[in-house]
């Protein structure tokens, strides 16, 4: 698959907003050869005929996002965020775009993950506006795919083996804009730390809670995170929602044991 028809092929709403600014200073000059092949310019559709904005359409348009994003779509959201969180301390260390090439090769295969690691680089160049993305990324996007948005930033902070107050205060601004709620970041950031009661932030609840409680709170927890969530997105996010999920699982059993309850 060439650079040109994985960019012009695989985004929907992101051809416009902020996302689409950013892709289109990112490649520069070569987005005057995106419409080779059939694939389209950035903000144009393939009859040549520009395209409106989705973005900007958000305030009369109902929102549908998981009919409208598309595979690309969240691939480019997130390596669009994770480049703020690889500037986050200042510097750019190579674990860390170590890290986010290898998930990239495990979600896609290595060429498709080679154009986009190509167009990360591009994007890491550049000052973003974190507001402004992650704005657009609320309205356009489902709440399961912005929660692995999330779990997949902490991986790529905690990849050079220690998180920052400076990434961790990234993330959570992020999560604000992306309109995740407190208990949920916690919930994902209890995944990448160890401590006593990380197996009741996971699930959301405090140790105080009845057994019964502790179940209802499972159950909750195990919905959220399924993978069948972000189904729409394609095999490979499912696949990488499955970490959180096992989370989930292997808290309620920690709990379980703790407290001898079946």
């Amino acid at each position: 698959m060439s650079f040109a028809k994985w960019i012009g092929g695989a985004l929907g709403w992101s051809f416009g907003g902020p996302i689409g600014a950013i892709i289109g200073l990112a490649l520069g000059s070569f987005v005057d050869n995106l419409g080779d092949n059939g694939s389209p310019l950035i903000g144009e559709r393939q009859t040549g005929r520009r395209q409106q904005d989705p973005y900007r359409q958000r305030s009369t348009q109902g929102r549908k996002a998981p009919e409208r994003t598309k595979s690309g779509d969240f691939e480019v959201s997130l390596l669009i965020l994770a480049s703020i969180i690889i500037k986050a301390d200042g510097k750019q260390d190579q674990r860390e775009l170590d890290f986010v090439r290898q998930q990239f090769t495990n979600m896609y295969g290595k060429e498709r993950a080679n154009n986009a690691f190509e167009l990360f680089k591009r994007v890491t160049k550049q000052n973003i506006s974190m507001r402004q993305v992650c704005t657009q990324i609320r309205q356009m996007m489902d709440h399961a795919s912005r929660l692995q948005l999330i779990h997949f930033l902490f991986g790529i902070a905690k990849a050079d083996g220690l998180v920052t107050e400076d990434e961790v205060r990234q993330i959570y601004t992020m999560s604000g804009y992306l309109g995740i709620s407190s208990k949920d970041y916690e919930s994902i950031k209890a995944m990448f730390y160890n401590s006593s009661d990380n197996a009741y932030k996971i699930l959301e609840i405090d140790k105080s809670v009845s057994d019964t409680q502790v179940k209802k709170a499972y159950r909750a927890m195990a919905k959220k995170y399924h993978p069948d969530r972000v189904g729409h997105l394609g095999k490979e996010h499912q696949e990488g929602a499955e970490a959180k999920f096992r989370q989930v699982q292997e808290s309620y059993e920690h709990i379980q044991k703790e407290r001898g309850f079946k």
